[in-house]
């Protein structure tokens, strides 16, 4: 029997990237899957749920600990894995922040909006990225993923979804602001990019996925993206799956989501 293919999933505890862990372990593939999460405790929790949700699956999981924004946490969670069990076969970036609320509520300024969002949604998934492609090279099928969210540039012409249209006049009031958010995710497809550029070679496949308009915790607004209609993380979860099981392989360097490909 082939061993269980090793998937490390970044932000593994909470929204999708739970519902991306739940996805591989009701898999009927084998996999040993390693949930990453800044929390031990939280990371435990989530695999306590989720043990209760899927009762019956044989496929397992590991808490890793790994903290976007901390170099060391990143080294040591590689040192981890390295160890034991030695290689990744799928690794998702999938954790992520989005700091607009806590701008709009007065608790951060702009520039501290922004830099939190790229140091963690951009530099911390690259250093992540650039520190554990070793291990993902070990694999006979190596598979790259990275999280796209709201990162898609809309046309002029279509509803700039979600902000709705702003009334002549300054300050303007977004009630459900993403800029700082949508901007670093931006950037995101930029390293999703450059992966799929460099690693052409040694024949990993990388993809960006857009889960879509989802009702997560991001930016700790889980109401009001269920307000506006967010779908269940489980949508993104699922469509993660299909991508890492090799149901978009013609679509190697390019951003899948619910409904296709996603333009940007």
């Amino acid at each position: 029997m082939a061993s269980p293919k090793v998937v490390l999933v970044t932000g593994g505890n909470n929204g999708i990237g739970y519902e991306t862990v739940k996805a591989f372990l009701q898999s009927d593939k084998a996999y040993h899957i390693l949930l990453g999460s800044r929390s031990m405790e939280k990371a435990k929790l989530a695999i306590e749920a989720l043990h209760k949700e899927c009762p019956e699956s044989t496929n397992t999981i590991e808490a890793v600990q790994v903290d976007l924004n901390s170099d060391e946490s990143i080294e040591k969670g590689f040192e981890k894995i390295k160890s034991s069990p030695g290689h990744i076969d799928i690794l998702i970036n999938n954790a992520g922040a989005a700091f607009d609320p806590a701008f709009n509520a007065g608790e951060i300024s702009l520039r501290e909006c922004f830099n939190k969002a790229y140091d963690v949604n951009v530099a911390g998934t690259q250093v992540l990225t650039w520190t554990f492609v070793p291990l993902l090279l070990k694999s006979a099928d190596p598979r790259l993923i990275f999280v796209a969210g709201l990162s898609q540039i809309t046309k002029a012409s279509e509803a700039y979804f979600p902000t709705p249209p702003q009334p002549a006049g300054w300050p303007k009031k977004v009630d459900f602001e993403t800029i700082g958010y949508r901007c670093s995710k931006t950037a995101l497809n930029m390293l999703m990019l450059d992966w799929n550029h460099k690693l052409k070679e040694d024949g990993v496949k990388v993809w960006g996925v857009g889960p879509g308009f989802l009702a997560t915790d991001l930016g700790n607004m889980r109401e009001k993206l269920v307000e506006m209609k967010g779908g269940h993380p489980s949508i993104g979860g699922k469509i993660i799956l299909s991508v890492a099981e090799g149901g978009r392989d013609a679509d190697v360097g390019k951003i899948v989501g619910q409904n296709g490909l996603v333009p940007f």
